[in-house]
């Protein structure tokens, strides 16, 4: 029983299973069919809408193609139309390029036909000059053959008899007129110099040997002077020149030949009185600024100079302004330098412009013709070849230069050399321009100074006291006490032998030691 109610539950259980099967297959293609609609029933509207877009890609297609073609055919008309208009164009500029070749064509027929008739009419000219010629030459030989004389000897003849009957005449009226020619000239020559010096009338003052500096007061004297005279020494020592204190109230004198000396020793003081503060160390401080500040007056005096002359810097080396500048501090006979070269480039134009000269050149040639004084204390030989050797370095044109040598020249070369030594002659000769007193007493000083610097280790030498003393200054380490005496004697030996003097001069020899270092 057991066995048949497992077979019953195993049957039904089967049945079961293949019931749950059937109904899933039937729902299962139930499913499907419906879903088979749904996809049938999408795809036809899919088909129907792609035919739909299709018809109206074609109809777009259409109407594209159709406005494409009218764009072409519209192109295809334009550019019909401008080859039209460019053909036509390059008709009308071949047929002026014809008119034109036409024209040249027969212009150039002109041309050849008036050339053939220029070279006709040449040959026929040729040949009438050669029958001119053969008429003129058979007309001479005529002549000749009645006059049985050359053209020559009738030439001759002729002017022999017109000098043997009329010669008084003639000799009296070459006379008259070199008389009339020398009258005029030196008529001429006065007007002229006496135009050119009424047109400069310069004032002139006659350089000294001195120059004095104002004390704010007496009191001031002392301190110049120092501790036992050392502010006073040390002036003396770096400027070269002598203080010369007197009862003068409120005055100092300070001596010596140089003017360039005298005016660093004036500009030193002025500054230590200004100052206050008078010792050695500031007294070089004072001396080393007031030859800075010299230096530049020098060249404001050179450029002065230039600019009342007229000459134009452009062309000219600063360096050579500078040595212009120093004749400012040169006297010549008593007569400043700078200013007496100034007045020869004045006088050398005027008298340029009157007789027809280079103006130029006299104006320049007048101006730098002593320029040799600037530097003939130091350098040796006379100024007009030192004025030469310095216009040629900075490259100064020969016509310019020569007039250094020309103005002491008998008979110079050119006429601007001429103007300018006489140009110098005026300016030196006029009333009170020069004194040959201040100019010996300065040469003897030079020469007493260049005497000294002659021997081997001497640094400096100033001649002060009007010449009565003479200070030399030796390299401390060229020699030694011993031979600084000696060196001393030798000095004052050849000064004794070659230097005519009244009185005595006194040889101070200094041979000094200093050690300069600084604590940091």
């Amino acid at each position: 029983m057991q066995t048949i109610a497992v077979r019953l539950n195993v049957m039904f259980y089967f049945i079961a299973v293949i019931l749950g099967l059937a109904i899933g297959a039937i729902v299962t293609s139930f499913v499907y069919s419906a879903k088979a609609k749904k996809a049938k029933l999408t795809l036809s509207e899919a088909e129907v809408k792609a035919e739909k877009l299709l018809k109206e890609a074609e109809t777009k297609e259409q109407e594209v193609m159709v406005r494409a073609k009218d764009k072409a055919i519209k192109i295809i008309e334009e550019a019909r139309r401008e080859e039209k208009q460019t053909q036509e164009e390059l008709k009308k500029q071949q047929a002026s390029l014809v008119e034109r070749e036409t024209a040249f064509g027969a212009k150039m027929l002109e041309i050849d036909e008036i050339k053939n008739k220029l070279e006709v009419k040449a040959v026929e000219m040729v040949e009438k000059e050669k029958q001119i010629d053969a008429l003129k030459v058979e007309e001479s030989k005529k002549l000749e053959e009645v006059a049985q004389l050359t053209e020559d000897q009738a030439v001759a003849r002729l002017l022999t008899l017109a000098e043997e009957q009329h010669q008084d005449t003639l000799m009296n009226r070459v006379r008259k007129l070199e008389q009339m020619e020398s009258d005029e000239i030196d008529r001429k020559a006065k007007n002229i110099l006496g135009v050119a010096v009424q047109r400069l009338a310069a004032s002139h003052v006659v350089e000294t040997t001195t120059t004095n500096v104002e004390l704010p007061s007496d009191e001031m004297k002392g301190r110049v002077i120092g501790r036992e005279g050392r502010n006073i020494k040390t002036i003396e020592l770096l400027t070269g020149c002598e203080l010369i204190i007197d009862d003068t109230p409120n005055m100092l004198t300070i001596s010596g030949f140089s003017p360039i000396r005298r005016q660093v020793a004036k500009r030193s003081l002025d500054k230590l009185i200004a100052d206050g503060r008078i010792h050695p160390g500031r007294i070089e401080e004072a001396v080393e600024e007031a030859k800075k500040e010299l230096a530049l007056d020098i060249k404001k005096s050179g450029e002065d100079a230039l600019f009342q002359v007229g000459v134009s810097m452009a062309g000219i080396d600063p360096k050579l302004v500078q040595i212009l500048g120093r004749l400012k501090y040169r006297t010549s006979y008593g007569q400043n330098i700078l200013q007496h070269s100034i007045e020869v480039a004045w006088i050398a134009t005027t008298l340029g412009e009157e007789l027809g000269a280079n103006v130029s050149i006299c104006k320049k040639g007048g101006l730098f013709h002593d320029i040799g004084k600037a530097v003939d204390h130091d350098l040796q030989g006379g100024h007009p070849e030192l004025g030469v050797q310095i216009l040629k370095k900075f490259g100064i044109a020969e016509e310019i230069w020569y007039q250094c040598i020309a103005h002491h020249e008998d008979k110079p070369k050119t006429l601007e050399g001429v103007i300018v030594k006489a140009a110098d002659a005026i300016s030196g000769a006029r009333p009170g321009a020069r004194k040959d007193s201040l100019e010996q007493y300065v040469k003897r000083l030079e020469e007493l100074e260049n005497l000294a610097s002659g021997f081997e280790g001497i640094d400096k030498v100033y001649a002060i006291q009007a010449g009565r003393e003479i200070r030399v200054f030796v390299n401390p380490k060229a020699m030694d006490d011993f031979a600084a005496t000696n060196l001393a004697r030798e000095i004052a030996a050849k000064i004794e032998s070659e230097l005519k003097y009244p009185g005595e001069i006194r040889v101070t020899l200094i041979r000094e030691t200093r050690v300069v270092e600084y604590a940091r």
